[in-house]
């Protein structure tokens, strides 16, 4: 019988470790060929690892919680099969035109790895955790590593981040004296102060944020801290839309089994827009622009647990509204059912957030980054508008809506994002109500 290891999967260009979240079997079971044997967690989306082997799981090599780099076996398992010549553990990825580009104008990595002068190996997780907290090259030299060979590992480098503000920073300069006008400190994301136990807890919960909801806060904060957040308003008469819609929708879901939402009707739009006003598609790498060719639109969605997601369509230029609408209720399920894969919610160029779902009519939505934009469609409502007719004006019942842009100020002025939010609700207000199917 021989012994094979199970292996971390590779789970994405630019992750390199995952943590073990729960082992799905234990030392003496069985398991089948493409079973899942343990659930793993990334920065980026939760996973199963299967088994590629038939076989008796004889031990297991990481105990709940632990980070393990990609490559590494997590499990030895006995079976008298052969082993493959192709690893079939990992999980399907979908390479990018473009790296992840950093987000404190660092020029974009040409690999996921990156060493400093002393040849010292760091994650591009660690190196923007790096940036985002302002610790310099010289600075991060001084981490110590818990990983193989030395290397600061996430949990390294949060650890130093905790516990930074009690540990003395290296002087910039022999020859500088301190003095206490020294330059603050950039900004960066601490834990708040542990407030004081209170007496009458009997009417309060302490409610311990999850991990999902801990990425998602850290990533809100640095947004905010990294782009100055304007936003736009306009509002639409979208009565021709709602119409249609209503007209087709029985004969939508009879052909192509799948329900017509407003959502993939909102990015035809948002696409369109795009189009004509391309620098919408873009980000920022210090001083340079870096437009985007390729229109992915991140679609933000809400999970049960009231945490977000935001899985992305990719080339949502090149697909019609059958498609569209395939893609987007595919995506919608499967985030629900925590099935995306790590490439389903990567590389976004542009997010729409829908908050109208919720019954708002507007909002003020975060960037998400390193996008420059962010589009919120609120709920359509009925209600009295003034109509321009050739015979005067008239008072109607129209279905209107809000529409509101976030953008990035430092390469999108008010005109440029103007301009852009209201070709959108130009084009959903143009919307032919004979268009067939």
């Amino acid at each position: 019988m021989a012994e094979v290891e199970l292996i971390m999967p590779k789970m994405g260009e630019s992750i390199m470790e995952a943590t073990i979240l729960k082992w799905l079997k234990k030392e003496g079971d069985a398991v089948r060929v493409d079973e899942p044997v343990a659930e793993i967690a990334t920065d980026k989306v939760d996973s199963e690892v299967p088994s590629p082997f038939a076989g008796v799981i004889t031990k297991i090599l990481y105990k709940v919680n632990d980070v393990v780099p990609v490559g590494k076996a997590i499990a030895i398992i006995s079976t008298t099969a052969e082993r493959e010549t192709a690893p079939a553990v990992d999980v399907p990825f979908v390479p990018r035109a473009e790296a992840p580009l950093k987000t404190q104008g660092a020029p974009p990595a040409a690999a996921p790895a990156a060493t400093t002068n002393g040849n010292r190996f760091y994650s591009p997780l660690v190196l923007n955790i790096a940036r985002s907290e302002g610790i310099s090259m010289a600075e991060l030299e001084t981490v110590p590593g818990t990983g193989e060979g030395g290397r600061v590992t996430k949990k390294d480098i949060l650890q130093y981040v905790k516990n930074r503000g009690a540990v003395p920073s290296p002087p910039a300069a022999p020859s500088a004296p301190v003095t206490p006008a020294a330059p603050a400190e950039p900004l960066r994301m601490q834990e708040p102060p542990t407030p004081p136990a209170e007496t009458g807890a009997d009417h309060v919960e302490i409610i311990e944020m999850d991990r999902m909801r801990r990425l998602i806060a850290e990533h809100m904060v640095n947004s905010k801290r990294i782009s100055p957040h304007v936003t736009s308003f306009v509002e639409a008469d979208v009565t021709h839309l709602v119409l249609w819609r209503e007209k087709v929708k029985e004969a939508f879901e009879k052909r192509e089994g799948e329900k017509l939402t407003f959502t993939p009707l909102f990015i035809e739009a948002i696409v369109k827009a795009i189009k004509d006003f391309p620098l919408i598609n873009s980000s920022v790498d210090g001083t340079r622009i870096i437009r985007k060719k390729d229109i992915h639109i991140g679609m933000a969605t809400a999970l049960p647990s009231g945490n977000l997601i935001v899985p992305v369509i990719r080339h949502a230029d090149q697909r019609n509204l059958s498609g569209l609408t395939r893609e987007v209720n595919d995506l919608a399920r499967r985030a629900r059912a925590n099935q995306l894969k790590p490439h389903e919610i990567e590389g976004g160029t542009f997010t729409l957030t829908n908050v109208g779902t919720f019954g708002n009519v507007m909002g003020t939505p975060i960037i998400n980054q390193p996008q420059v934009a962010i589009l919120a469609t609120g709920a359509i409502r009925k209600r009295p508008a003034v109509l321009e007719t050739p015979q005067g004006d008239v008072i109607a019942i129209r279905h209107m809506m809000f529409l509101s842009l976030s953008y990035d100020h430092r390469i999108i002025d008010g005109a440029l994002g103007g301009s852009f939010l209201r070709r959108v609700a130009d084009y959903l207000e143009s919307f032919d109500l004979n268009r067939s199917i």
